[in-house]
């Protein structure tokens, strides 16, 4: 995990090289596999990549919290980080989601994805390079400045899912 100040522009390039590695890892694989178990709790490839594709809409909201939060005072005393939290918690809105999109296809869910990592990255391009610094703590209470937060929710944590998918 990276946890060390990041770059808007490679922030974007890590947006843009993840986004091509989970296309191209699901790509790889038949339908029977991502038909097949891969989490304790029922989850199989192809709800997995529903969960990617449920929550890449909400990576831009992330620069709403920085934009939105009281800039940083120059005392550097600083209240509570700001974030907005989900309604009933990580797993009842992921179980949600997911079960929103079970009739979709894959084909479906990964023009979902793309179409969401298109906004993600316009967001990320169109904000202003000091919005990155800004500290914000995620729904799910990744905390640190923006540019880290976006990389661990959006990257890493969707690099995973599609290890997650293809088995290793």
């Amino acid at each position: 995990m990276r946890d060390q100040a990041m770059s808007k522009s490679e922030l974007l390039a890590a947006l843009r090289a993840n986004r091509d590695e989970v296309v191209a890892r699901v790509r790889a694989l038949s339908p029977a596999q991502l038909e097949q178990g891969r989490y304790e709790n029922g989850w199989n490839g192809r709800q997995i990549l529903a969960h990617i594709a449920s929550i890449e809409w909400t990576y831009p909201r992330l620069i709403d919290i920085a934009r939105d939060a009281p800039a940083p005072s120059a005392s550097g005393a600083s209240g509570d980080t700001p974030t907005r939290s989900m309604r009933g918690g990580n797993d009842a809105y992921n179980d949600r989601q997911v079960a929103k999109r079970a009739h979709m296809s894959v084909a479906e869910l990964l023009a979902e994805f793309e179409t969401n990592r298109a906004a993600t990255i316009r967001a990320v391009e169109a904000a202003d390079d000091a919005l990155f610094e800004r500290p914000i703590r995620s729904a799910g209470g990744v905390t640190g400045p923006l540019a880290m937060v976006v990389y661990q929710v959006a990257v890493a944590h969707v690099l995973g899912h599609a290890r997650d998918l293809a088995g290793s």
